[in-house]
């Protein structure tokens, strides 16, 4: 036991003592001058920049999509492997430890930093692109309808949180359970040892820096342009770059604001006001959209996705031939990957005391469950008034997809004051990712710290509005998708040995709790026959 405490650096503070900065010089200027060059690169090529990212986006999904497939697919069994096994009763922080946050706070937290611009972004405009243009039905068809639906819940479902999981999990443990710093590079420290401090550890923690900024300018990126379309919608705005640089730009400096008040003051609150907010938008559609069809899609739906989930799971295209499931099932897959540094992070910092098996049913089922009733309750409204001919929906998708959910509210009463909340919603959702965001990168590039000082999160919290404003700037949604595309595509291959590394670690410490547990045994045994000896001698 003894010699297994040996083998790591324990660290329990891993707090910071400077004022201004407190970086880790390795980790920090690398990742920063990468997102300075890639700032400035794009804003001097200008317009050809946005073909350069379309041929990069084809040829890293032409070539890896197979592996992703099978790469998310293992993420998911091995989570659920661990909750169900041996190890499930491992508690993060040892097994005194006590959550921090109530479950109905790490709830909110968890889907707040590991959905929410997302979801408001596509829940009414994927299902359309799916019934309009389906790679498995015939278009605008009933069947096609279904497929949509089970094709929204295959991307928003068990995979991407099974990749969060696994993250996080990994995280929480060797941070709460070993003492070692709050960086990417401390899970390998059963493979690497002491070397998690030198070059290779580096490089793994500039990869995680430079995987989160892009993996959230994605979300950030369209965010703010459904927050602009919204402004458009409601107020004739001008709905273009302009514009969304500037709202951009105003949004970064609210998340700055929260980015300072720290995580309990900050981001607990503002997940728990999303949350909320959330709930009573999605409790109104439920209430004056299509209810009983809402209700029955939804247990459709997920039993649906359960018959198919296998043949969903795997599927490649191989037969069809055609670039559907690069644009979709290969992008989500990379984004979601691209951002499990950050969510993983976020999630590992608000869930010590909870036990792995509590963790990984929590972190799958919980979000995942609410994602579909959102899908169900959004996306299911917009294709009842398709099939039913009461809207043109797909119109406004094929226009602008930013704009479908607007079209959406339009159909049902007071869709002016609908509208507004869903702008503040999508605005408060990016607040949220920003500064949680934020604190993750604050950790990586700070060695590991909880509390990396102010001025330092301000820095990352710009950053992150910079890179997504440069982004739009250099070829908007395509420049999105290709930035998570092509982080994620190195980083899915870190999360394996990640996996191999965890299990590694958690071998171990099951050893330990095995030896502790004998020793009480033994301690009680010595004291029951203590009792029996002494009552034997009083007599």
């Amino acid at each position: 036991m003894a010699e297994q405490e040996e083998n790591y650096e324990i660290n329990p503070e891993l707090k910071s003592t400077k004022r201004y900065f407190d970086v880790d010089a390795p980790v920090f200027w690398p990742a920063a001058i990468v997102v300075i060059l890639f700032i400035a690169i794009t804003l001097i090529v200008g317009d050809p920049m946005e073909e350069v990212f379309g041929k990069i986006q084809n040829t890293i999904s032409d070539t890896g999509g197979w592996f992703f497939v099978l790469a998310v697919n293992f993420f998911l069994v091995f989570v659920l492997y661990i909750a169900f096994s041996k190890y499930g009763e491992i508690r993060l922080g040892g097994r005194n430890a006590k959550p921090e946050f109530s479950k109905g706070a790490w709830f909110a937290m968890l889907f707040s930093a590991g959905m929410g611009i997302g979801i408001l972004f596509w829940s009414v405009g994927e299902p359309m692109n799916h019934f309009v243009n389906s790679p498995i039905s015939e278009d605008q068809t009933v069947e096609a309808a279904r497929v949509a639906m089970e094709l929204t819940f295959l991307h928003w479902g068990l995979h991407a949180w099974g990749i969060y999981a696994l993250v996080g999990m990994a995280l929480a443990f060797f941070t709460f359970n070993r003492g070692l710093p709050l960086t990417i590079s401390s899970i390998f420290y059963p493979i690497l040892g002491r070397r998690i401090n030198g070059p290779v550890g580096k490089i793994i923690n500039v990869l995680a820096v430079v995987a989160t900024l892009f993996g959230l300018a994605t979300s950030l990126g369209m965010g703010v342009q459904q927050v602009s379309a919204g402004l458009a919608h409601l107020f004739d705005l001008p709905n273009n770059i302009n514009t969304q640089v500037i709202l951009i730009i105003l949004i970064t400096l609210a998340a700055t604001g929260s980015v300072v008040a720290g995580l309990s003051a900050g981001v607990k609150r503002l997940s728990e006001i999303n949350i909320v907010l959330a709930g009573l938008f999605l409790l109104f559609i439920i209430l004056v959209g299509p209810t009983l069809f809402i209700v029955d899609s939804f247990v459709q739906n997920l039993g649906s996705y359960v018959q198919n989930f296998f043949e969903l799971s795997f599927w490649t295209e191989t037969y069809q031939q055609s670039d559907w499931q690069n644009s979709w099932t290969v992008f989500y897959w990379a984004w979601w990957v691209s951002w499990s540094p950050f969510v993983g992070m976020f999630i590992a910092r608000i869930s010590r005391g909870r036990t792995l098996k509590e963790f990984v049913l929590g972190v799958l089922i919980v979000p995942s469950l609410l994602t579909f009733l959102w899908l169900s309750a959004f996306g299911g409204s917009a294709m009842f008034l398709e099939l039913n001919g009461l809207a043109d929906i797909t119109g406004a998708v094929k226009d602008n997809v930013a704009t479908s959910l607007y079209v959406l509210l339009e159909q049902f009463p007071i869709s002016s004051i609908t509208s507004m909340v869903g702008v503040v919603l999508v605005a408060s959702f990016f607040v949220t990712s920003s500064d949680s965001g934020s604190l993750v990168v604050d950790s990586l590039t700070a060695g590991g710290k909880l509390d990396a000082p102010v001025a330092q999160r301000i820095f990352w919290a710009l950053t992150e509005g910079a890179i997504a404003a440069v982004l739009l700037v250099g070829g908007g949604l395509q420049a999105l998708q290709t930035a998570a595309t092509t982080t994620g595509l190195p980083f899915a291959v870190i999360l394996i040995i990640i996996a191999w590394s965890l299990m590694k670690g958690l071998r171990g410490e099951h050893v330990e709790m095995m030896e502790r547990l004998r020793e009480k045994e033994q301690k009680d045994y010595q004291r029951i026959i203590v009792d029996i000896l002494k009552k034997r001698e009083s007599k």
